[in-house]
């Protein structure tokens, strides 16, 4: 079972993701947290497999409680859920460590399967949240230094292999592209990671862009 916390100021938004989360025969909602703050303390004490967040919520916000709840358990996964009102956040989000995002209106069907693409280890970035990531790398302008010189650490196929996952390419789509096992991505996926120091496949594709080594619209 996926063991899911829901943050959420409003009832209503809490219970119907719990209503729709439970009906699953693989998801377990094990609590419900009304602000940042609380979702801190919830976390420590429940140690949900996936938080799903909020952002704007009173007290601590989401961004805030992703940060502290990621500086505490590097192994947390945080799926951020968001309106496209509020998706000038999503690049702070990522940057705090979150795992992903989903849209708010997104149907049963899709937040099931976000929770379960996050409890895996995969990144998750809704298409029109992904237009924004990229709108908001080209404003920020030229690639930083520093991280640029970690890229030199990977190998030919390592630095391939990340490029496709900034795309949103899944394993099995970058298996297909390169033909060779999905298990061969995995392993080159996972080096990679370890080499850059990131945590996940999402912040693989924030590096890959503040690096340069993917351009928006490339």
């Amino acid at each position: 079972m996926i063991r899911v916390l829901i943050v959420d100021d409003q009832v209503m938004v809490r219970e119907g993701f719990s209503v729709l989360l439970n009906a699953m025969p693989d998801i377990e909602v094990v609590g419900e947290a009304v602000n940042g703050r609380d979702a801190v303390d919830q976390v420590a004490a429940l140690r949900p497999d996936v938080v799903l967040m909020d952002i704007r919520m009173p007290e601590v916000n989401g961004l805030d409680a992703t940060r502290e709840i990621v500086a505490a358990d590097a192994d947390a996964k945080v799926l951020v859920l968001t309106t496209f009102d509020l998706d000038e956040y999503v690049y702070q989000a990522l940057r705090a460590g979150a795992s992903g995002f989903l849209l708010k209106d997104a149907s049963a069907g899709q937040l099931a399967e976000g929770v379960r693409i996050v409890a895996s280890g995969e990144a998750l970035l809704a298409p029109t949240v992904t237009k924004r990531l990229i709108s908001e790398f080209s404003r920020l302008g030229a690639p930083r230094p520093p991280a640029q010189e970690r890229v030199g650490d990977l190998t030919e196929r390592e630095t391939e292999v990340l490029v496709l996952v900034a795309q949103g390419l899944s394993n099995g789509e970058i298996a297909a592209h390169l033909v060779v096992a999905e298990s061969t991505i995995k392993t080159h996926v996972s080096r990679m990671l370890v080499k850059l120091g990131l945590r996940d496949r999402t912040q693989a594709a924030v590096f890959a862009y503040e690096t340069g080594l993917v351009t928006p619209g490339a």
